[in-house]
């Protein structure tokens, strides 16, 4: 039997259950390859069906799933990690006790794919406050993975069919980016991103274009050194290390040629916005988180747990079943 993917339930009080529950209503997880099983907490999904007007029947599970909940004319399989109180949860209150399940859940899922039990897992969005209140030392999923697997360097890329980047750096202010770039940092994005391109992608020989900092890549020096003095070296020893590296390339020309000529595999870029406002620009509803240098398959949808919407069942589903999709195409290239 083929392995699952798992799907982590995410926050109880945010969309999570109900985007795991309205992906499989509308018949959007059908025909996929590898069975999947939610971590997560059965009345939470309970009241997430109900959202959609569907009773959901229990029955007893098996494998890695401890219950079967029938929803509708689908079954969706489900290993429990908490016992909430579901029904008196309110929606975007999140507490220490629904940090604890959302570690749980985390936690567990990770574990099955390291023993390799398990394919791959997809995430769910999680509340921070709530993890750290549960007791996690560290800020989100990411790095929690990262120190669960020991490893200690990983790349945020995000995807979509047309366009994936890589980001040097992550969540920090504009002002604090140019200080935390390096030749070195640089050059491990770099080779983590060829790897996991090669790994989990099938690629045989990544293209990675990589973008200046400044306008222009610094025009020479004249808006900035950054790109000769910390990019271009980085380059170098990308290429000498066998990685198809090209830049620093200027951002404001470079995303037309990824995306209409096909010139890359990945963008590699300095700063959270330089990468996620043209991913963002095309893929909206659907990009994929995915974090490389990871020795397990695990993505995630690309947006906060939407309290606003949590409880009315108008959040989208999309960016979950691209996720998944995602990481059902990643695991057949191991």
């Amino acid at each position: 039997m083929q392995k699952p993917l798992l799907i982590t339930m995410g926050d109880p009080t945010g969309v999570g259950p109900e985007i795991i529950v309205k992906a499989l209503l509308c018949g959007a997880l059908d025909g996929l390859s590898r069975p999947l099983v939610v971590a997560g907490d059965p009345g939470c999904l309970v009241r997430a069906a109900r959202v959609y007007g569907v009773q959901a029947e229990s029955f007893p599970g098996g494998g890695l799933a401890s219950h079967r909940l029938r929803l509708a004319e689908r079954t969706l399989a489900v290993h429990s990690l908490s016992d909430l109180p579901a029904e008196q949860l309110p929606y975007g209150q999140p507490d220490a006790a629904c940090g604890r399940a959302m570690l749980a859940c985390i936690e567990w899922v990770c574990d099955r794919c390291l023993a390799g039990e398990a394919a791959g897992m997809v995430t769910a969005p999680i509340n921070k406050a709530a993890i750290h209140a549960a007791g996690s030392p560290h800020p989100g999923h990411t790095e929690l993975l990262a120190a669960r697997c020991g490893v200690g360097e990983v790349v945020m890329m995000l995807a979509g069919e047309r366009l994936k980047v890589c980001l040097v750096t992550t969540h920090l202010a504009l002002a604090d980016v140019p200080a935390a770039l390096s030749s070195d940092g640089i050059l491990a994005t770099l080779r983590i991103a060829d790897g996991a391109l090669r790994r989990f992608f099938g690629i045989d020989q990544p293209r990675l274009a990589v973008l200046g900092l400044n306008p222009h890549a610094g025009e020479g020096g004249l808006f900035g050194d950054e790109e000769q003095r910390l990019i271009r070296p980085a380059i170098a020893a990308a290429q000498r290390l066998g990685i198809a590296a090209t830049g620093p390339h200027s951002a404001d020309t470079l995303f037309h040629f990824a995306v209409q000529e096909n010139a890359c595999d990945a963008v590699v870029c300095m700063y959270h916005d330089q990468g996620l406002i043209p991913l963002k620009l095309l893929h909206f509803e659907d990009a994929v988180n995915v974090t490389l240098g990871l020795p397990i398959v695990r993505t995630s949808v690309d947006h906060g747990t939407a309290y606003d919407l949590a409880g009315s069942g108008r959040a989208s589903e999309k960016s979950l079943v691209a996720a998944v999709k995602m990481a059902e195409r990643m695991t057949k290239n191991l």
